[in-house]
């Protein structure tokens, strides 16, 4: 952020900014004030007619995009003064999905945003900077040490523990699903509680489902695990927490810093905390969006502990950790080129072939094909 060289656009989040049309609103003038052409996407929607928030983002990360072709940062200053609104938060949260590499956006906030950081963390979308220092482990700030000690696991099946006991009076899955979430974020509010829940059913109904689920979880743990504050919800501060998801995502932060010298043992550490995928088993559609934000971070481990066998000469070993890769998503091809290319190393020219065989079937089921660099690889080894 220091980099003379490096363009910066600003906004400050204001009290007109309640929803995502008068943030688009906003921002759309300011930065016009900046780049004379910004909003020639955003200027051709009509704010107040009934357009679908995916037009809106499109348009709006288009004109983002065309700020610069060279790296730049756009500021979210007081960005907390925008915290109540729902629709903005998941708007925004789309935003950092969306934007091209060029752009790093950075919040300025005086306390954390209400957005999901670890699985953004997780799919390298977002660090959390505390002044100078990069936070990584415990993100949420949870109580680690206490009276009252859950151990939660999220890799997996999905468990909680209670002062070394373990939890097995949900009364169903709801209750344990709910508990699950409430980690996701530093808060949440009801509505965002009842729209991955229960999107179906009318507010009344929802909100109703909603306290009897809720009145279950503090039932199953003999406690009130949610409590209400301020609007939002959030696993009560006073429980101490131990969460393999933070260490999982810990573990990633620590072996992408450059400073680190024990990579190994953190990449390794990664890997052994993940013993399947998240909440394995449930197929709710946040469910499966985090299965795979933290699934990216687990092949990120595997290849990078790969990376590190190669160095010291240790190709079989590296080979096995690349197949585990591919077991866990055979669809992404990065991997693939990797053992590909180590087949070829080893003098195993048959069975680079034979690999690159089993993607293009398995990719044709699908109606697709191998990537260009995947087909490139392919001939360059058979050549």
């Amino acid at each position: 952020m220091n980099d003379p060289e490096t363009r910066v656009f600003y906004y400050a989040m204001g009290p007109d900014d309640v929803n995502v049309r008068s943030f688009l609103s906003g921002i759309t003038h300011d930065l016009a004030n900046q780049h004379s052409t910004f909003g020639r996407f955003l200027n051709q929607i009509r704010f107040e007619s009934e357009v679908d928030d995916d037009v809106l983002l499109d348009a709006f990360v288009s004109d983002v995009s065309d700020l610069s072709n060279e790296p730049f940062l756009l500021i979210l200053d007081e960005y907390d003064r925008t915290d109540s609104a729902d629709d903005l938060q998941a708007f925004v949260e789309q935003v950092i999905l969306r934007l091209p590499n060029h752009c790093q956006l950075v919040i300025n906030s005086r306390v954390l945003p209400r957005l999901p950081w670890v699985s953004l963390i997780a799919q390298r979308k977002a660090v959390i900077l505390e002044d100078d220092h990069l936070v990584d482990y415990n993100f949420y700030d949870m109580k680690t040490e206490g009276q009252l000690r859950l151990e939660v696991f999220a890799l997996g099946p999905g468990y909680v523990l209670l002062n070394g006991e373990p939890i097995d009076t949900w009364e169903g899955h709801l209750p344990r699903l709910l508990f699950f979430f409430a980690l996701d974020r530093p808060v949440v509010t009801r509505s965002e509680i009842c729209q991955a829940f229960w999107p179906d059913l009318d507010n009344d109904q929802a909100v109703n489902v909603f306290h009897v689920t809720k009145r279950r979880l503090h039932k199953a743990l003999d406690f009130d695990v949610l409590v209400h504050e301020g609007g939002y919800y959030c696993v009560n501060p006073e429980v101490a927490i131990q969460y393999d998801i933070m260490d999982f995502v810990g573990s990633l932060v620590q072996g992408r810093t450059p400073e680190v010298e024990n990579k190994a043992e953190i990449w390794e550490s990664a890997i052994d905390l993940y013993r399947g995928p998240f909440l394995q088993g449930h197929n709710d559609a946040w469910i499966l969006q985090r299965r795979a934000d933290y699934q990216q971070g687990y092949l990120e481990a595997l290849s990078e502990m790969a990376r590190i066998r190669l160095d010291e000469g240790r190709q079989e070993h590296a080979l096995g950790l690349l197949l585990r890769a591919v077991n866990e998503n055979d669809r992404y091809e990065p991997i693939h080129r990797q053992i590909m290319q180590l087949y070829a190393n080893l003098g195993r020219r048959s069975e680079a072939a034979a690999h690159f065989q089993k993607l293009v079937e398995r990719l044709k089921g699908d109606g697709e094909e191998p990537e260009l660099e995947t087909q490139q690889l392919y001939d360059s080894i058979m050549s």
